[in-house]
């Protein structure tokens, strides 16, 4: 009887290269697929593709599958990096990994698996899934620390439902013991962060080789001017660091210190960076948050009630409800969310059940300093 093909996505990291192994010493045929979404300045200082093929492959060889790398970097411009700028250019900071998901990990990378003659795909992601009544449900994975829910909730049961997720049921510390045990060279290898084309360049210096400086007025959320911001596309809601403004400006504390600052509000129409001052300055809160161009896991949107929900991924959920408008949602949380980002995901909960999300479009600040009746963004 001819066994189940799975391609599995490898990456060279940890997660992926113990995620072939349990699938391989569970019967399936495993293939490991090597995706590079990236080609420009593709250099060792802050690319590690190469030597990531080098590790995924040495791995290949350990567990006893067959390895292809396939070269996905003209649908990643396309799909995903496009994407990224534009959000950047209308003052919203995207999340590309979350695309990356839908586009390309699930979408072209699925389609090349099948042509393969896969019946399915695995990757290292933490997060679960099963079938109730025919359907596909996205679960949060085991290990609550590592639980990568938040970037899947835009899959769709097609996906779901040819998709394998190996890890959901670990602790990250098992997967290592395990690799370990099996004489994987990368056991201890250093998890990635960041965005997966930028790696750990200096962000500012990377967004400016594609996006031009547009100096304006940066003023408190009072109106004062504190000087002048480098172009609104180089900040994020709730940025600290970078933002310019001298040590001791504001008002100080008991010990002579003063408070930090934090980007609070970008006006668009009149290029202007508005920036509080303490972490839990009223401008950075939000009771409630709208968010468009909705995703449901089930296919169809859960009824109006009580969830939770997460307005960026290093974030514990926070009750509220869901009010369902056209194509988006509103969230009213009864936790005022700091700095919630539009262009950022909303992804809504119902215990460990991930029922899927939007993109954040307007924030409603506990300080408003937009224009009268405008939501401040």
């Amino acid at each position: 009887m001819a066994r189940t093909r799975v391609v599995v996505g490898m990456s060279g990291g940890v997660d992926s290269s113990v995620a072939a192994y349990l699938l391989k010493e569970a019967g399936y045929e495993v293939i490991g697929l090597f995706m590079k979404n990236w080609e420009d300045d593709d250099d060792d200082e802050y690319c590690s593709s190469r030597s990531d093929l080098i590790d995924a492959s040495s791995v290949a060889d350990v567990i006893g599958i067959e390895i292809e790398a396939v070269n996905f970097a003209a649908e990643y411009r396309e799909r995903v990096f496009a994407d990224f700028l534009r959000e950047y250019s209308a003052g919203r900071t995207p999340n590309p990994d979350v695309l990356c998901n839908a586009e390309i990990k699930f979408k072209a990378f699925l389609d090349h698996a099948l042509a393969l003659g896969a019946s399915l795909i695995a990757t290292g992601h933490y997060a679960r899934v099963r079938e109730v009544d025919g359907r596909r449900e996205l679960l949060r994975a085991i290990d609550g620390t590592k639980d990568q829910s938040y970037f899947l909730h835009r899959l769709t049961q097609s996906q779901l439902s040819r998709t394998l997720f190996p890890l959901g049921g670990l602790h990250k510390t098992a997967v290592r013991e395990l690799a370990a045990r099996i004489g994987l060279h990368n056991a201890q290898k250093k998890d990635s962060t960041g965005i997966c084309f930028i790696g750990e360049r200096p962000f500012r210096e990377f967004l400016g080789r594609y996006l031009p400086t547009r100096p304006g007025p940066l003023r408190s959320v009072d109106g004062e001017l504190l000087g002048e911001h480098i172009g609104l596309a180089f900040y994020t809601l709730g940025q600290r660091k970078g933002i310019g403004i001298g040590g001791q400006r504001g008002r100080q504390q008991a010990d002579g210190t003063s408070p930090p600052w934090f980007v609070a509000h970008k006006d668009m129409a009149n290029n202007t960076l508005y920036v509080a001052q303490g972490h839990g300055h009223p401008a950075l809160l939000s009771a409630s948050i709208e968010a468009d161009s909705a995703s449901w896991i089930a296919g169809s949107p859960p009824p109006p009630g009580r969830y939770t929900a997460k307005t960026r991924y290093r974030q514990a959920d926070s009750a509220c409800r869901i009010g369902l408008e056209g194509e988006g949602f509103r969230l009213d949380f009864e936790r005022a969310q700091w700095a919630a980002t539009p262009g950022q995901s909303a992804v809504i909960y119902e215990g460990d059940l991930c029922l899927g999300g939007g993109l954040i479009a307007a924030t409603s600040a506990l300080q408003q300093f937009a224009p009268r009746g405008a939501l401040a963004s």
